[in-house]
């Protein structure tokens, strides 16, 4: 070949590349539009692993590691623990449920968070393929397959009714604590000096198990607040789970003020308002749209509980302002 023509090549070549870094996959056409994003310069991307490569959420690839560039390091942490020296492959699986700091403006994995909604024994398998693990309603595709006092990890999304419908589930895990301690995360409720309610829902509405505590244990509580509570009880006993420590956590619907979101979820609350001005939740975090929000697969009256789907828009002030909801 010519030098003039392996020049052309060349260029071709150096364009092709620089188009791929700028362009990602997204979902029907809808996906995060990241270009001008939040005013602080961050973008926040919760929900479900679709698939690796990279790492496709929410119908985005996003870049980790050397696909950004030879120095780029994502910072992976599962359990609270820093496993940043892992492949994304090695360390998350499909379904789970994680959080993705990224830039405002680009498709750059920074941080890629995962935490589980609890870990611990089925103690009983009920109607609609519903399993009971630490006082908690998990909903899987098929009961028949698990065992009362096996031990599993759930990922997953909360409905309505404080139940967790199952994105992931690790079975047969082993205790990620020392002494073998059983972990179940939620919003405290109902709170008295040796006692709360914890559910998934954070106002405390939905399924709630009643939880234990010694003064030391419990000090700092306030309703509301999330938390992860660690027990060796296999389950209530009678009726109660013993909590061993509990720590604050944030929730994965907390998001930095005026942060760019992008949100995946179940509707908790249905719409409230009138017009194209109303509000309703996800995962009980607060959506509001305006006349300027737009509607991908399905409509403002689609908007019923229980529906999944995923909204983009801006955190202000503790309330997620809409500018897309896709139905998935």
């Amino acid at each position: 070949m010519s030098p003039k023509g392996q020049t052309v090549r060349l260029l071709v070549g150096v364009l092709l590349l620089v188009l791929a870094s700028l362009t990602f996959s997204t979902c029907g056409g809808a996906g995060i539009d990241l270009a001008g994003g939040g005013v602080s310069g961050t973008g926040v991307s919760t929900g479900a692993i679709a698939s690796f490569g990279s790492v496709e959420m929410n119908g985005v690839h996003y870049l980790t590691d050397s696909d950004v560039a030879p120095d780029f390091i994502t910072h992976k942490t599962s359990h609270g623990m820093d496993n940043t020296s892992m492949m994304v492959s090695d360390l998350f699986r499909v379904g789970m449920v994680v959080t993705i700091h990224h830039g405002a403006n680009d498709n750059n994995a920074q941080q890629i968070e995962y935490q589980d909604n609890l870990q611990g024994p089925i103690a009983a398998k009920g109607a609609n393929n519903t399993l009971t693990v630490l006082g908690q309603t998990v909903v899987v595709s098929d009961a028949a397959g698990f065992n009362i006092g096996e031990i599993v990890g759930v990922s997953g999304f909360v409905d309505s009714a404080g139940q967790i419908r199952a994105t992931y589930i690790e079975r047969n895990t082993q205790s990620h604590h020392h002494g073998g301690e059983f972990e179940v995360k939620g919003f405290v409720s109902g709170l008295s000096s040796s006692g709360f309610r914890l559910g998934p829902l954070p106002d405390g509405t939905g399924m709630t198990a009643m939880f234990s505590f010694s003064p030391a244990v419990g000090a700092g509580l306030a309703n509301g607040m999330y938390v992860q509570v660690l027990t060796t009880n296999q389950q209530p006993v009678p009726g109660v789970i013993t909590a061993t420590r509990i720590d604050k956590l944030s929730p994965r619907t907390v998001f930095p003020e005026k942060a760019m979101v992008d949100l995946e979820g179940l509707v908790t609350a249905p719409p409230s308002g009138s017009g194209n001005v109303f509000s309703f939740a996800v995962e009980g975090k607060r959506v509001q749209t305006d006349g300027a929000t737009q509607y991908f697969g399905g409509n403002a009256g689609n908007i019923q509980h229980d529906v999944r789907l995923q909204v983009q828009g801006t955190e202000n002030g503790g309330v997620l302002s809409a500018d897309k909801i896709i139905f998935r």
